[in-house]
């Protein structure tokens, strides 16, 4: 079965200061003596956004991301969700996206996910036998057996490759 780990949870934001006159002091400049103020100009960036960790309770106490939360994906995509709501309330911020890394991983041998592609499963030299389909796991003989029993389609025949 195929697992999916997230992690790096993040927002993404574009900024366009050409377009806004956005002052310095809306990225955080804010101790600036009134003669080094300025305007933000210039071609759109992005600027990335990390959450705190989940288990981060204030200065000096923190937890494992487990013990914050049963749901540690769906408590960070909440998080990132309200601060980019709270980010485009901003003039100058023109567009942003809540993204994270996702791994997949084989439950049975724990080897990185990869399955047939349409031309794979056409092609001899990289099927398992004449009844592998686009979609058929290709890291291990249990993953390929459950994906097989699942669907219907033959089990291997024992000796490998056709």
């Amino acid at each position: 079965m195929k697992l999916t780990n997230r992690d790096d949870w993040r927002v993404i934001i574009e900024i366009r200061p050409r377009y806004t006159h956005t002052h310095i002091s809306a990225l955080g400049f804010t101790n600036l003596d009134y003669d080094l103020d300025g305007e933000i100009d210039g071609d759109p960036f992005e600027l990335t956004i990390t959450p705190r960790p989940l288990g981060d309770l204030g200065p000096g106490l923190s937890v494992g991301d487990r013990l914050a939360s049963r749901d540690i994906d769906a408590a960070y995509k909440r998080r990132c969700e309200a601060m980019l709501a709270e980010v485009l309330r901003a003039p100058h911020v023109q567009s942003g996206r809540v993204t994270c890394t996702e791994t997949h991983t084989c439950s049975h041998c724990w080897l990185v996910w990869e399955e047939l592609t349409a031309d794979d499963a056409a092609d001899p030299g990289c099927r398992q036998d004449e009844h592998s389909v686009e979609g058929e796991p290709v890291c291990c003989g249990e993953a390929i057996a459950e994906f097989r029993t699942e669907r219907g389609i033959p089990a291997l025949a024992l000796g490998g490759a056709a």
